[in-house]
């Protein structure tokens, strides 16, 4: 459900914007340092700090506010997910 969403929001953000994807059953050790107890996971960096985390389809349009109120000012988008 969050491929065709990130494609959007790629899509609309241009290469400002980094997506990386993790497949939580191929890589264990980075979702249990994430604490990832559900998938998909969506977390927000910022300077390496996470500014804003939430489990569950988050729709293009409210990551796209999230982006407009300027949260992440070195533009980096983080997603921790089962789907490669």
């Amino acid at each position: 459900m969050m491929p065709p969403i990130l494609s959007e929001l790629k899509s609309a953000l241009g290469d400002g914007l980094k997506i990386i994807k993790i497949d939580v059953d191929k890589n264990p050790g980075i979702a249990r340092q994430l604490q990832v107890q559900g998938v998909p996971t969506l977390i927000l960096y910022q300077a390496g700090q996470i500014k804003w985390r939430q489990s569950g389809v988050v729709p293009a349009h409210e990551l796209k506010k999230l982006w407009n109120l300027k949260l992440l000012k070195r533009r980096e988008f983080f997603n921790a997910f089962g789907i490669v």
